[in-house]
């Protein structure tokens, strides 16, 4: 059994250094979708993790917490095109010539306009020092920017009480060329969300909100 507890051990402190590394890799992406460290980082603390769960198993007929499932490092690569165009600096293969456009819209009912700009006034005090002054929300337009703002923009911000969700629209499609913010004024709201000529629609979806059980039709 010496030998089966030093492997045991051996795993176990691969996946100790798994988790460390990949915490390293996480805190050095801040934030970032899709980080090529991370998601390497990610898949080696799987399979350290898997191999030690395996281990365990073998020797002591015992199990982690950890429901996991052994992933093919060659398909990670892929996953990030590693070694194909990705980190080693070459071209990427099978590119594509076209930009993905995604557009959305969603409207909303306000059924209480006060109560509204309570909640923009409150996000907008959670954004200044305490010392500052962060002066009136005096719309209910410049109330849902506020929201929106304190999400970082995210759509998620206006899930709030009062706001009511109505219909909404994303579409997809291909499109010749980037958005281009400096071609079109800050007022123009049109512009930036019409599509040109030459792009080409993929697809749509219709989003319709959710109804409360009491509201829901039998």
């Amino acid at each position: 059994m010496t030998d089966q507890n030093a492997d045991l051990d051996a795993a176990l402190d691969r996946v100790v250094e798994a988790a460390r590394a990949h915490l390293t890799a996480v805190k050095a992406a801040e934030g970032r979708i899709d980080d090529d460290a991370v998601w390497q980082a990610y898949v080696n603390l799987n399979n350290a993790s898997f191999a030690y769960d395996e281990r365990l198993l073998d020797a002591y007929g015992e199990v982690t917490p950890w429901d996991v499932e052994s992933i093919d490092p060659d398909e990670a690569d892929q996953r990030f095109g590693l070694g194909v165009g990705g980190l080693d600096g070459g071209e990427p293969q099978d590119p594509h010539s076209q930009v993905i456009s995604v557009r959305q819209r969603r409207d909303y009912r306000v059924p209480s306009v006060s109560a509204l700009v309570r909640a923009a006034e409150a996000a907008r005090r959670g954004a200044v020092p305490e010392d500052e002054d962060p002066g009136p929300v005096e719309s209910v337009g410049e109330a849902v920017l506020e929201l929106l703002q304190a999400g970082d923009g995210s759509l998620t911000s206006l899930d709030v009480p009062e706001l009511e969700p109505l219909d909404g629209l994303i579409t997809v499609s291909e499109t010749a060329k980037p958005l281009d913010l400096e071609a079109y004024e800050d007022s123009d709201g049109a512009g930036p969300f019409t599509p040109s000529a030459d792009d080409l629609l993929i697809g749509r979806l219709d989003e319709h909100p959710y109804l409360p059980e009491e509201e829901e039709e039998i």
